[in-house]
């Protein structure tokens, strides 16, 4: 929302709408001091960070999108998402990392908001931080934890969550495999799907679609900002400077900020990023050690692996780029990463090095190809017409996104086959389609760009 902002501001800017109108953008941001007495802070780097906080206040949502959107209860007044966002210096990238709100953090000493308590230092959640201290105590504790000096603070609550989704006009979520949670009442089939505000709240919100519980969720926070570069860069919402006025003012007036963060900001980021992407942003979660710290009367909490975190966190004050190099291309959205899948290739025709044509091409788009393709027995008299994919249905999702990555091919079941799945070259093979799983992470700290993540 910070990319999207900022770029709009510009564009408003430079259509000639007035400085007026800009100025009403400033005085509409509820603020907050989040900077408040902060002493002994990090080293300013290079570029801006933001900690975009989210919680779960919902006062202003009417009692029928609280039944629909399954919103009922107190609030915890809390913290249910923390991300760092860093805006290169250049300002041709956006570096998003989630940090878990069950994260094992050392609190600094503070004087408790609730109850005005003075607390010594002492472990707790990071979610407990807003709690306790407030936006000023979350600061502190994340510039504590990571060396990273945060430049502004954006907070994000359900009610202004669902009015800039749904004055966007939406945003488009994919999936390859069926989303279903009973708690928040996420209920997603196979395929692209349309959202509005209190949908797009479900699908960010929900933990309890598999296993992966709240790390599961915080890859869906990823996919969802990436679909909203997406709309806001994509839809001509930022060069119409009437809809970019209204869209800019819902999100501004439902949302709190820090005092720093004012119109002249905006302006300045804004004209540097008129070319942003979803291809310039990346996406990660904060690396984590294989065994956490439980914390007696608080519970299980997850620890951050010391030596990758701290990396991670160096390339964010040095201003370099999280995600490897890459070529960019086109992928298809397959359930199964080919990472995890085993294949031997076989040529069914006549053709001269086709079975290491089509291995080689496999192999490229990430499949675990033996590297030793074979020639099917009298495959040059009676060659094969079509492409086979032979698998064990013990493994037929493997088998699909095989087949996803061979447009046209005949899918073969074989009982008793293995892991190993095969593929018969047929004469009407011609080139492999790039497939990837939407969970796939790459590099050391686990990136993905935001092209990798939205819908295909």
């Amino acid at each position: 929302m910070r990319v999207a902002t900022t770029c709009s501001v510009a564009v408003l800017a430079a259509a000639g709408i007035g400085h007026t109108v800009v100025t009403s953008l400033d005085t509409g941001i509820k603020r907050v001091d989040a900077f408040r007495d902060m002493k002994n802070r990090p080293a300013s780097g290079n570029g801006m960070n933001v900690l975009l906080v989210g919680t779960d206040g919902r006062d202003k949502i009417t009692p029928e999108d609280k039944q629909k959107y399954r919103l009922g209860g107190a609030p915890c007044h809390c913290t249910d998402t923390i991300m760092i966002v860093h805006i290169s210096e250049d300002r041709d990238r956006a570096s998003v990392v989630s940090l878990p709100r069950d994260s094992y953090a050392d609190l600094p000493a503070h004087t408790d908001q609730n109850s005005g308590k003075k607390h010594r230092a002492h472990p707790n959640k990071i979610n407990a931080a807003y709690a306790e201290g407030g936006p000023n105590l979350t600061v502190r504790t994340v510039e504590h934890m990571t060396k990273v000096k945060i430049d502004h603070y954006l907070e994000v609550d359900f009610t202004s969550f669902i009015k800039t989704v749904d004055v966007l006009g939406g945003v488009e979520i994919c999936t390859a495999k069926p989303l279903k949670d009973s708690h928040t009442g996420l209920n997603l089939a196979v395929g692209t799907h349309a959202m509005n505000g209190g949908e797009a709240l479900q699908y960010v919100r929900s933990r309890y679609v598999d296993g992966a519980s709240d790390l599961g969720r915080m890859h869906r926070q990823q996919r969802f900002l990436a679909a909203l570069i997406a709309k806001a860069t994509s839809s001509g919402v930022l060069l119409n400077p009437v809809k970019f006025r209204d869209v800019t003012l819902t999100l501004l007036g439902s949302v709190r900020a820090d005092k720093g963060f004012g119109t002249s900001d905006m302006l300045d980021l804004g004209r540097a990023m008129r070319g942003f992407s979803p291809s310039s942003s990346e996406f990660t979660t904060v690396p984590l050690s294989d065994r956490g710290q439980v914390l007696p009367g608080i519970g299980s909490t997850l620890k951050w692996h010391p030596e990758k975190s701290a990396k991670l966190f160096k390339a964010l004050r040095e201003d370099r780029p999280l995600a490897p190099h890459r070529v960019r291309s086109k992928h298809a959205l397959v359930d199964v990463s080919p990472q995890q899948i085993r294949v031997q290739v076989d040529n069914g025709t006549g053709t001269p090095g086709l079975g290491r044509r089509v291995d080689a091409e496999l192999r490229a788009t990430g499949f675990r190809t033996t590297g030793l393709p074979a020639d099917v027995p009298n495959a040059a008299k009676a060659p094969a017409p079509r492409t086979v994919v032979a698998y064990d249905p013990r493994w037929d999702r493997s088998a699909k996104s095989l087949a996803t990555a061979l447009p046209g091919c005949e899918m073969r079941r074989v009982d008793g086959l293995g892991a190993t799945l095969k593929v018969v070259a047929g004469t009407d093979f011609k080139a492999v389609r790039p497939v990837r799983a939407e969970d796939e992470l790459q590099g050391e700290f686990g990136v993905v760009t935001g092209d990798q993540v939205v819908c295909p």
